[in-house]
């Protein structure tokens, strides 16, 4: 069993602080199994959100990381889309018994205003961001609202999420306003985004070549 004076002393740790805006909750009393909450930040497509994390503590805590999974769906690179799985290093080998669980929800909030495409829990997310940021932003508010508001639990909206648009593999990474304003001269737009990557951004010498 984890040292159960210490894991009661984490809960109060984030019930105490207003300024923090995370909270933890036993489940069913259980000092094992508990739930996480966080409010996105703000300037995010994730404001105004309250998102739920659930939280597994090994029988070893604190020297072995809590298992962690959002609950919520949130659409963001690093975030399994399906399963709510989390890409951060320190719930795997950069933990150390020093966090806590305030320490931890902090930092995905932290996550959750800078994702770290180029390392993805979601690749398909990932390349919507790298390759449409505008459009991300816009699916990532959406779901928002559809799972992380007052009336979230896929109830707005008939419960329908927008999918992000499929990306042909030529155009990953490549900014999108750059091959149309190439195409709208007459070229053709997979030609364009083989010609932008092979030459490394600069599109006028790619295309004359």
């Amino acid at each position: 069993m984890p040292d159960t004076r210490r894991v009661e002393r984490e809960i109060r740790q984030c019930q105490v602080d207003d300024d923090a805006k995370v909270n933890v909750q036993t489940v069913n009393d259980n000092l094992l199994h508990l739930k996480g909450y966080l409010n996105g930040p703000e300037d995010t497509p994730y404001a105004g959100g309250q998102f739920v994390v659930d939280i597994q503590l090994p029988n070893d805590y604190p020297f072995q990381p809590p298992k962690m999974k959002f609950d919520t769906r949130v659409y963001h690179p690093n975030i399994s889309s399906q399963t709510g799985a989390i890409c951060l290093d320190i719930l795997k080998d950069q933990w150390s018994p020093v966090l806590t669980l305030k320490t931890v929800l902090i930092s995905l909030q932290s996550l959750l205003c800078d994702p770290v495409p180029n390392d993805p829990q979601d690749a398909e997310v990932a390349r919507h961001y790298m390759s449409d940021r505008a459009g991300f932003d816009q699916t990532a508010r959406q779901w928002t609202q559809i799972y992380a508001t007052g009336g979230g639990n896929g109830e707005a909206n008939g419960g329908k999420v927008p999918e992000p648009p499929k990306i042909p593999p030529e155009e990953i990474g490549l900014d999108p306003n750059a091959i149309a304003r190439i195409c709208e001269m007459g070229f053709d737009r997979k030609l364009v985004a083989l010609a932008l990557k092979n030459s490394n951004g600069n599109e006028e010498r790619a295309i004359e070549e």
